[in-house]
């Protein structure tokens, strides 16, 4: 199964794969490259991953990309949520000692002749605005809304029957 989406993700042209994963092809088949070279140089073998190294990169990209649970990724890549975790994990660290996908540094961002143009986005949570509860509106009885006045003569019919109701509002 986690074959077939490896497959299907490597078919799809330049900007959908991007689109999907969030790096270009050529930046994947780079970031692979660090992944088989780890698995290359492990010194004890153990047991062998439940993916290969552009599944295991597939699926950290995907962590990344949509920000899913890892229940939800191990359920559609048919592993166990704590194998999705260590994945992740690993694949995370073998990235970043490579150091050949790291953000430039404080020093480059210092330099003045770099620009960097920047959107701040509030997102912070706000709670709803509704009237309180108090103990008068909780414990307040309905009073009945009418009442019938038999000396209103407007109310009365023929056979001085009560027929109308007074309201208030």
């Amino acid at each position: 199964m986690s074959h077939e989406r490896l497959e299907r993700a490597l078919k799809m042209n330049r900007t959908r794969f991007k689109r999907r994963t969030g790096v270009y092809p050529e930046t994947f088949a780079d970031m692979e490259a660090v992944l088989v070279k780890r698995e290359g140089g492990k010194k004890k073998s153990g047991r062998p991953a439940a993916l290969s190294p552009a599944g295991q990169l597939l699926l950290t990209l995907e962590f990344w990309r949509e920000y899913r649970t890892y229940a939800h990724l191990g359920d559609d890549w048919g592993i166990h949520e704590t194998t999705v975790q260590r994945t992740v994990e690993r694949v995370e660290a073998t990235l970043i000692a490579s150091e050949q996908f790291r953000l430039p540094g404080k020093k480059v961002l210092r330099k003045e002749e770099t620009v960097f143009e920047m959107i701040a986005v509030d997102a912070s949570e706000t709670p709803c605005e509704r009237p309180k509860k108090t103990a008068v509106v909780v414990q307040r009885k309905e009073k009945a809304p009418h009442h019938q006045d038999a000396s209103d003569d407007q109310c009365r019919d023929a056979d001085d029957h009560v027929s109308c109701h007074h309201f208030r509002l």
